[in-house]
């Protein structure tokens, strides 16, 4: 929930000069929101190119010796991208898919979906809001493992999360 951190309002509480305390101008806070944005697009697709490779490996079923330079040649030369998207999380970066953990890539978009509509839901009240938080901290914390994780969310924010908030923070919609 880092959003609080650089959100405007919560800026103006704690970025301060730390001579003269002045309160951080609005000229700087929004360079900081337009820096935030910059190049959000090519990461998102660049991110995105990299989860269906991921998802193959997850889904093979036959334990063999696999040439990975070749695997990932044929398997990206059928996805059509322009060299500029082509993925820099490598097969050798997947390193999560070793010892356990076995989520894949795309999981890293869902949570940034779940934590992006999460906290619109304080946009919608007040980054303060104690019954937002309070739901929040009951309904997603306390049970964290005890229920299914979409029943969770859903109890906090009374629907499944949307995608919306996500491509707003990144800047790809308004």
């Amino acid at each position: 929930m880092e959003h609080w951190a650089t959100h405007p309002e919560v800026l103006e509480v704690y970025a301060k000069h730390y001579i003269t305390g002045e309160v951080i101008p609005d000229e700087l806070i929004d360079k900081i929101q337009y820096a935030s944005l910059f190049n959000q697009g090519f990461i998102t697709v660049e991110f995105v190119a990299a989860a269906p490779i991921d998802m193959k490996y997850h889904s093979l079923t036959d334990e063999k010796d696999i040439d990975i330079r070749a695997f990932e040649k044929e398997f990206f030369s059928r996805r059509g991208l322009v060299p500029e998207i082509a993925p820099r999380y490598r097969t050798t970066y997947f390193s999560h898919i070793i010892g356990g953990y076995s989520a894949g890539y795309y999981s890293y978009l869902w949570s940034g979906v779940l934590d992006n509509d999460a906290f619109e839901a304080f946009n919608e009240t007040s980054l303060f809001d104690q019954k937002t938080a309070q739901s929040f901290r009951k309904n997603v914390l306390e049970p964290n493992g005890l229920m299914e994780p979409l029943e969770m969310y859903v109890n906090f924010r009374g629907r499944e999360a949307n995608i919306e908030p996500l491509l707003r923070s990144r800047g790809l919609i308004t």
